[in-house]
């Protein structure tokens, strides 16, 4: 008589999703097609009382997703930064030549950031997008939030130790906000304290260190949506402005991405080139972490992954890249504090037939490399815009001529702003003699950047297949 024996469990078999750069890649293309969708349905009316257009239901769902996912993300930025730069600062005592290091990134985040707003300059001048516009003066307008010298000083002496702030919503409420550069400044302020305090602070960055770990497992975890917050970001992007707002503001668009295309794949690859560096290494290490930022619009938002690419894929030591990528993720802005202001400058001064002169050039130049920090590494650039008008006397009113198409710039600013991010801790390590070359040079696999999350899929009844994402 034949016997056979049952399992009491079946075995299961898990199934390889695609790779999470390449869910960010059809999460992109799906965007395209339903905002071109939704912009064809029309708006479903004019609200009476406010004269405003009712988006149809398909701008309006995409619209929720996107901005569901970008205030996740804005809601772990304040902890996230004050406990990575505390821990990064902490991080600093296992660094031989700490200080060395930290002039050195100082220093690189500085030259790069001289590049980009030189070839933004020279793009303005040559494309003159502010001469080749059919956008109208109806449009200028002074934006909400601005920026001015004495603002960004006033503004870095924290208001409270949370970088809080109100303001009036117009309709008898309140609103709270966090100031990401005074988190900052706390943030730098308590890390040295515990480097001077010692082993009494020990404690006290063993509970920084715990803190920061489940901050970014949250953060992870709104990661993992990005996929699905592409279709809503990019598709209400194209549903809202479409080719109209483009082709009023077109070789304005084309003068930015053109710096930023310059910048990422021609000053980039040749700084990798000359520190002796694989240029396609570099960008297959980094890519998980330039897709998101493309995506989420936010340099703070996107940290954990560029510093987990840096380390991982890069060949960074984690005692030097946590320190590195978190400052740049408040300070280096490539994107939004050179290339865009820049050319916004120039754009302004010739649609208002205002001449600049050397001196106005240098000034944009130098308003680049040190108020960087006044973009903070939260989404939109109009506060670094608005600095760098104040500063050269501009009509601040130019920067509503510029809103319109913001957040389709936005998105290559901060996938520029972030492949700096990686770039800079990068050659500093590799100049100062401690890159793991191995590691850098090493085949990139699927499970080249997150070891510890799988993008698998459970089928019962299978044998089981590992896929990391």
């Amino acid at each position: 008589m034949n016997t056979s024996v049952i399992e009491p469990e079946q075995r299961t078999r898990r199934l390889r999703l695609p790779s999470f750069g390449v869910q960010v890649l059809i999460g992109l293309a799906l965007g395209v097609v339903l905002g071109l969708v939704a912009r064809s349905m029309g708006a479903d009316g004019v609200d009476a009382s406010t004269g405003e257009v009712d988006p149809n239901w398909l701008t309006e769902t995409l619209n929720t997703v996107g901005g569901t996912f970008v205030t996740l993300l804005r809601a772990v930025v304040p902890p996230l930064v004050f406990l990575a730069i505390v821990a990064s600062i902490a991080n600093l005592r296992e660094v031989t030549n700490a200080a060395r290091l930290a002039w050195k990134t100082l220093m690189w985040f500085a030259i790069t950031a001289l590049i980009a707003v030189s070839i933004g300059i020279v793009l303005g001048l040559v494309l003159q997008p502010g001469e080749h516009t059919s956008v109208t003066s109806d449009a200028a307008s002074a934006p909400s939030s601005t920026g001015s010298w004495l603002d960004f000083l006033t503004g870095l002496v924290p208001a409270n130790v949370l970088g809080l702030e109100g303001y009036d919503n117009g309709d008898g409420t309140v609103g709270m906000s966090f100031n990401v550069l005074q988190i900052l400044v706390v943030a730098i302020a308590v890390g040295i304290a515990t480097l001077k305090v010692g082993e009494a602070a020990d404690s006290f960055l063993a509970f920084v260190r715990s803190a920061l770990a489940v901050v970014q497992k949250v953060l992870w975890w709104i990661i993992l949506l990005a996929p699905i917050a592409t279709v809503g970001l990019l598709g209400n992007a194209v549903a809202s402005y479409g080719w109209d707002a483009l082709s009023s503001l077109g070789t304005f668009t084309i003068a930015i991405y053109a710096g930023l295309l310059l910048v990422l794949l021609g000053v980039y690859p040749v700084l990798l080139r000359l520190n002796g560096l694989s240029v396609k290494q570099f960008f297959s290490g980094a890519w998980p972490a330039i897709s998101l930022a493309f995506v989420s619009r936010s340099s703070v938002g996107t940290m954990p992954v560029t510093e987990s690419v840096t380390e991982r894929n890069l060949g960074v030591p984690r005692s030097y890249a946590s320190f590195a990528v978190p400052l740049g993720a408040t300070t280096k802005m490539d994107g939004c504090a050179s290339i865009y202001p820049a050319i916004s400058a120039i754009f302004v001064a010739q649609f208002f037939g205002l001449d600049l002169s050397v001196t106005d050039y240098v000034l944009i130049a130098f308003v680049s490399v040190i108020g960087s920090a006044a973009t903070a590494g939260v989404t939109g650039a109009t506060v670094m815009l608005t600095l760098t008008l104040s500063t050269l006397g501009l009509p601040l009113e130019g920067v509503g001529l510029l809103l319109a198409i913001d957040p389709i710039l936005d998105m290559g600013r901060t996938a520029v702003n972030v492949t700096g991010q990686a770039l800079v801790p990068t050659i500093v390590a590799k100049r100062e003699g401690i890159l793991d070359q191995e590691t850098y040079d090493a085949p990139r696999g699927r499970t080249a950047w997150r070891e510890d999350e799988t993008t698998d899929v459970v089928v019962p009844g299978k044998e089981p297949v590992a896929a990391s994402a």
